[in-house]
């Protein structure tokens, strides 16, 4: 009777062992099933591919209008500009709504917005800001972001506001 118990614990433990071991048989197996076909996932930015060459698109709209459906967006370099400085001649684009800011403008150092053309080609606009900067300064960053965008799509006239940040 002295031998029930512990056997009884040796005999539990050994099927257990062999129980774990035979569940993680079969997850090895169903992950390699998984795995069969597909490529190892991208992790972090190590399998980044180089950005093409730059080369400009033609000059003006794009032929089948605006893009609307999902596409690469080449995102050109942030040109940064002291406020109230207009490196761009001023577009008379169409009017728009404007967006508001729910922003804390008494801590805004810089805004940066950004424009985009009918191939999705981005142009971002950074402006250095000071104390006291406001919504009533936004519609000069804003223009200068289309501004930009106007004169470097080759007069692109859909160019629109796509968003503004903070920093």
């Amino acid at each position: 009777m002295k031998l029930a118990a512990p056997l009884a614990v040796v005999l539990s433990l050994s099927w257990l062992t062999a129980f774990v071991a035979r569940a993680e048989e079969h997850h090895d197996q169903r992950r390699e099933e998984r795995s069969e076909g597909h490529p190892p996932p991208v992790r972090n930015m190590e399998h980044r591919q180089e950005a093409p060459r730059w080369q400009p698109h033609p000059a003006g709209v794009h032929p089948h209008g605006p893009m609307v459906r999902p596409h690469a967006v080449r995102v050109l370099r942030p040109q940064v500009v002291h406020y109230g400085a207009h490196p761009w001649r001023h577009w008379e684009h169409p009017v728009f709504a404007r967006p508001v800011y729910y922003w804390d403008w008494a801590a805004l150092r810089q805004v940066s917005c950004i424009a985009e053309d009918s191939y999705g080609d981005q142009y971002p606009v950074t402006e250095d800001t000071w104390r006291g900067f406001g919504l009533m300064n936004m519609t000069d960053v804003e223009d200068d972001a289309l501004d930009r965008c106007y004169q470097e799509s080759g007069g692109d006239q859909s160019c629109y506001l796509a968003t503004c940040s903070n920093f």
